[in-house]
């Protein structure tokens, strides 16, 4: 006798966690950024070689566009937040597909976005390494 396996959509308050989590990794992300501009624009990132200089200002450019596409996302899923606690007040148990189409495209662009990101960040320890060895050398 086969058993039936029921697939079954996700709750609102599994979708309203996962929402608010979002929201929390976007700010952890906001944080991050911050801090890598304060560092890539501090006197320790002002390199001798106009090489470093050129990958310097790639990485404020990349930097400058994860903001930007960060801070829409967010903005997104704030919208997104907004509308599931709304549904979760009237205590809406069905939720039609659109909406749950919604909140599977804002958790592909999550990903997307927190991929890139780390992306991002291991290019800038990268290069901050290259002008730390540099500047070792110097000093010995």
């Amino acid at each position: 006798m086969e058993k039936e396996v029921k697939i079954t959509a996700p709750s609102l308050e599994i979708l309203h966690d996962e929402s608010r989590r979002w929201l929390s990794e976007l700010e952890f992300l906001a944080d991050e950024i911050t801090f890598f501009n304060r560092l890539l624009n501090s006197y320790v990132f002002e390199p001798d070689t106009p090489d470093l200089f050129e990958d310097l200002q790639e990485h404020q450019k990349n930097l400058t566009r994860a903001e930007k596409k960060c801070k829409a996302l967010k903005k997104q899923v704030q919208e997104h937040e907004n509308q599931l606690s709304g549904l979760l007040d009237l205590a809406n148990t069905t939720l039609d597909a659109a909406y749950k189409d919604k909140h599977q495209y804002l958790k592909e662009d999550m990903e997307v976005c927190l991929a890139e990101f780390q992306g991002l960040k291991h290019g800038m320890f990268r290069y901050g390494q290259t002008i730390l060895k540099k500047r070792h050398r110097k000093d010995k």
